[in-house]
């Protein structure tokens, strides 16, 4: 019989956010613009990343950020720049390209010519774009595993069943049995349970995990 480890509670909305750092740089009459962005879960992580950022380009005349958390929560500065010109256009092109829970360090390096605002708004908001193209967007959803070990006989249709449930093979095992980790999104478990079930005919345990928070 199917056992759920899965606490009561609704679905949980997809968000967009970045899989891993990623880096662009652009050149605007000669002053250099480093984009720098990352995955963060929560605000500890976003300044760690900064100071991280910041360390590492001690020497550069300005490193504007601007981070985006779920919730709504949003920092970011111009960090010496003129107000607005910076930390603004930075914010807006994460917030444009729809993007969560990420933080974005923007590092320039005065080329002797003066931008203006006009300028300054634009490269910044285009170095943050360069360095959010350069990322791997992922879709994180409220997820569920479905564990289950079952004969090899039963390996194929067990597949079949996931993926008409819209389950996805996270994980196998292939041992005596073959012990299968299916992922799917939080909510849409149920009827696949029970089809598992009658597959097996509640000869093997099914465990569903509490739900979390995946790439799906």
């Amino acid at each position: 019989m199917a056992r759920s480890r899965r606490e009561a509670g609704g679905v949980v909305a997809a968000y967009q956010t970045i899989a891993e750092v990623a880096e662009a740089e652009i050149v605007e009459k000669k002053s250099r613009f480093i984009g720098r962005i990352a995955p963060v879960a929560d605000e500890e992580e976003a300044l760690a990343f900064i100071a991280e950022v910041k360390a590492a380009h001690r020497m550069a005349r300005h490193n504007v950020y601007a981070y985006v958390l779920r919730g709504g929560r949003i920092r970011y500065t111009d960090d010496g720049e003129p107000a607005k010109t910076a930390g603004m256009p930075t914010l807006e092109a994460i917030q444009h390209a729809g993007l969560e829970d990420v933080a974005v360090v923007v590092t320039r390096y005065f080329g002797g010519i003066l931008l203006g605002t006009g300028g300054l708004v634009r490269a910044y908001g285009q170095a943050t774009k360069a360095a959010i193209d350069a990322a791997r967007i992922v879709v994180v959803s409220r997820c569920v595993d479905i564990i289950v070990e079952v004969p090899y006989s039963l390996y194929e249709p067990a597949c079949r069943l996931a993926g008409d449930a819209g389950a996805r093979v996270h994980d196998t095992d292939f041992a005596e049995n073959v012990l299968i980790t299916f992922r799917m999104l939080d909510g849409t478990q149920a009827p696949f349970l029970e089809k598992l079930t009658e597959l097996t005919r509640g000869q093997s345990e099914i465990i569903a995990t509490d739900p979390f928070d995946a790439a799906f």
